[in-house]
């Protein structure tokens, strides 16, 4: 039997087509018509002003916070159940996350943690957070009826990390249209990719200009080159863009395929004592990137680990859900506002293989491995 991965990219003839095209085109350079199209391509289904096409999704976020004025001695709430990308462009930047629990009814940042921690702050006279991160965790939005008006009222400007979450909503709306800017990744892993690639989508023309000269080594106009400021490699390439056009094309079938396959999971393991599953907010519709469940040790009869192992033993990828940044060495000294929730999370919870291209007979393997587990 071969393995099974977690969330690996699913690519066909579409895409060898596309890819091949702007080959024998021979746009190989960093720009050409394909990140063109793939700008317009996203900013449109996002329905936003303005995208722009870059490396990664830690750049996309790295130039959202610099366009916010984030620079040292500044601070930004920042989730603590995340991947650390999300607080590594925070310190790129010389400024220090503060990071904020989760809510257990979503695992997303929590409303009523931020809404204290910005009252307090502005009661006792402290400097207020210079911007805000959110996070789209695995595919589901952040709560922003309740985060969007903290952050007008505090004047902390707030960014989408919605890395994980291209083609959720919020309401009818679309995941990356919140706040100052969002972001997209478009990692191997992702539910759509570019084999490494992110998108800044912003409605402001200035910061999308901005950003994307920027992302170009900010050459200033000239016959040479000069350079005013010091600018980034950030920009994707054309290959890569053509890679992703053909790739947003079967999102919304990936989407679809995920769904199903959550569906799947929580019918076959509905019975097994102690699992439970990654809450479905009623706000919103996630687009599934990831299935996570949580193993109760004691109703279940063994850990989390263990189940980890017992899969990894027949050649199946399943992975603890992220590690919260307040845990993690590198943010030892960082300060948070609580911790407990997303701490249990990761104790007992697991991200079960969840591609798009999986097939029945896969899901059925995975099923059974956690099904025999059981006490």
């Amino acid at each position: 039997m071969s393995r099974i991965y977690l969330s690996p990219p699913e690519v066909g003839p579409e895409e060898r087509r596309m890819l091949l095209a702007a080959f024998d085109s021979n746009w190989i350079a960093p720009l050409g018509p394909d990140v063109d199209a793939f700008e317009a391509e996203i900013a449109d289904r996002v329905g936003i002003g303005h995208a722009v096409a870059l490396s990664s999704g830690t750049a996309a976020l790295h130039l959202a916070l610099l366009m916010l004025g984030v620079g040292p001695g500044d601070e930004v709430l920042v989730p603590s159940f995340t991947f650390v990308a999300t607080a590594n462009a925070v310190r790129y930047l010389g400024a220090e996350p503060v990071f904020v629990d989760c809510s257990p009814t979503t695992w997303n940042i929590d409303p009523d943690l931020v809404a204290e921690e910005l009252s307090d702050r502005a009661r006792d006279g402290r400097l207020l957070p210079r911007a805000m991160v959110t996070v789209d965790l695995y595919g589901q939005a952040a709560d922003y009826d309740r985060l969007l008006p903290l952050a007008d009222s505090y004047g902390v400007p707030l960014v989408e990390d919605a890395a994980e979450a291209l083609g959720a909503t919020y309401r009818s709306r679309a995941a990356g249209s919140f706040g100052a800017s969002g972001v997209f990744s478009f990692n191997g892993n992702k539910i759509i990719t570019t084999s490494g690639g992110g998108m800044l989508v912003t409605e402001s023309a200035h910061v999308a200009d901005r950003a994307r000269y920027l992302a170009t080594q900010a050459r200033d106009p000239s016959p040479h080159y000069e350079h005013s400021v010091v600018g980034y490699n950030y920009r994707l390439s054309n290959l890569l863009a053509a890679l992703g056009r053909a790739q947003l094309r079967g999102l919304d079938s990936r989407i679809e395929r995920r769904r199903r396959i959550n569906e799947y999971y929580r019918t076959a393991l509905a019975e097994l004592p102690g699992i439970g599953f990654m809450p479905i907010a009623a706000y919103g519709e996630p687009n599934y990137w990831l299935t996570c469940i949580t193993i109760d040790p004691e109703q279940f009869g063994v850990d989390r680990e263990a189940v980890r192992l017992a899969l990894e033993s027949v050649d199946i990828e399943a992975r603890p859900t992220w590690k919260p940044l307040h845990l993690q060495p590198v943010f030892a000294a960082s300060p948070v506002v609580g911790g407990s929730v997303a701490a249990h999370i990761f104790d007992q919870g697991l991200c079960l293989p969840t591609g798009s291209g999986l097939s029945n007979e896969d899901l059925e393997r995975v099923a059974g491995v956690i099904g025999a587990l059981a006490r």
